[in-house]
């Protein structure tokens, strides 16, 4: 037997069943229940750097945001 043979037969079988017990394993371990805080820690990975704003009360007399509330052009889901 050839050693390209031998190898190839190995990798088809073995190392291929180990690639697969490998993924099997990382799956695994993502979800268990002591991995959650890190799951949601990334979930939130687009909003990190994201600033509230400041909340309008729209009583000032220079308020634009009163203003722009009265003249929508758009149906808004309320």
């Amino acid at each position: 037997m050839e050693t390209y043979t031998l190898l190839r037969e190995i990798a088809d079988s073995w190392v291929l069943l180990a690639m697969f017990m490998f993924f099997l394993g990382v799956g695994v371990w993502a979800f268990l229940p002591s991995q959650a805080r890190n799951r949601e820690d990334a979930s939130l990975i687009p909003f990190r750097n994201d600033n509230p704003k400041a909340k309008c009360s729209g009583t000032c007399a220079s308020c634009k945001c009163a203003d722009d509330a009265l003249n929508f052009k758009e149906p808004r889901n309320v």
